[in-house]
């Protein structure tokens, strides 16, 4: 059996009480079994807290404080478990989180969530072109190597660095015959503001891209990020290394590919208008809003399914985008 993963995977590290955006608040931390298993084992004061904040309703989970955060997340932002018992202690969810997995007959990959922070700043802040870090022998598996014979050809052609981001983005779409409308900026956010939405500057990000996409400057936008176009490669390939493996349940390659596309053109618009907004955009503002992006869209399936589902209906198009 073969795993992989990109050649950033291995410099990850949680940087803990330096996150700004805790994944130990705002998230359902579900419990396996396992977990239960260890934490049932332990002397009875240790035992007895953790069971205390812990509901069996449905799959067994931890109760939030008020402030929906983990009982145990410490007002120094650490973790009161790992600081007691070690990291062993953790639930699968904590131990994984933001690692993800897209398991083949024949290969298991691992990535990291853009909804992280720190993978972020990975993810974007590398300048060399992304590779997959490839080890163990794989028995031939014909539908599994001709879905990843395509991947790392459009992964390639999102690499091509002969041509512009955008002009890659299209020779994508083409590639495997996608059909994704050009949208105006504002339709866009009005697209994106009728999914599901858990936080304020999400929703502040999309009706700042509607109020204000006239006044975009793309061409002062784009001299802005001359030397960081690498940003939007990076996250093109991101989304085509973890969402295209589903399309061998689905069979759904082209919404894949028209799905990474969109949500990089969206990232650009929303960065442009920033820009046009600040007369700044860094990379920690293209991290924040890449975290965002991720964690409202990636991390709900209700969202993802109904992008995919549009997208598979057909996109509105230019000519119909009064419909949105």
């Amino acid at each position: 059996m073969q795993t992989a993963y990109p050649n950033y995977y291995p410099q990850f590290r949680c940087i803990a009480d330096r996150c700004r955006h805790s994944c130990c608040i705002g998230w359902e931390i579900d419990i396996d079994d396992d977990a239960l298993t260890r934490w049932n084992a332990l002397p009875a004061p240790a035992r007895e807290r953790l069971h205390a904040h812990i509901s069996r309703e449905g799959t067994p989970h931890f109760v939030l404080t008020q402030d929906e955060r983990c009982p145990f997340l410490s007002e120094q932002g650490l973790c009161e478990l790992i600081l007691a018992h070690g990291e062993d202690i953790l639930c699968q969810i904590c131990t994984d989180h933001p690692r993800f997995r897209s398991f083949f007959a024949n290969r298991t990959e691992i990535g990291l969530g853009l909804c992280c922070e720190e993978a972020a700043r990975l993810i974007l802040l590398q300048t060399e072109k992304t590779q997959l870090v490839i080890s163990g022998d794989a028995q031939p598996d014909p539908e599994t190597d001709a879905f990843l014979f395509l991947r790392d050809a459009l992964i390639a052609l999102a690499q091509n660095r002969s041509l512009s981001v955008y002009a890659r983005e299209t020779a994508l779409l083409q590639r495997v015959g996608a059909d994704l409308p050009d949208l105006s900026p504002a339709s866009l956010a009005k697209y994106f503001l009728r999914l599901e939405r858990m936080d304020e500057a999400w929703s502040a990000a999309l009706q700042s891209l509607q109020r204000h996409a006239a006044a975009m400057q793309p061409d002062a936008f784009a001299a802005h990020m001359q030397g960081r176009e690498t940003e939007y490669e990076k996250l093109l390939v991101y989304f085509l290394f973890r969402h295209l493996p589903t399309a061998l349940d689905d069979g759904d390659i082209r919404g894949k590919v028209a799905f990474a596309v969109l949500s990089v053109r969206l990232l650009r618009a929303l960065g442009c208008v920033h820009f046009g907004i600040h007369g700044v955009f860094s990379s920690t503002d293209q991290i924040e809003l890449a975290r965002l992006y991720s964690a409202e869209i990636e991390y709900s399936q209700e969202n993802l399914d109904t992008l995919f589902d549009d997208l598979a209906l057909g996109f509105p198009s230019g000519e119909n985008e009064a419909r949105l």
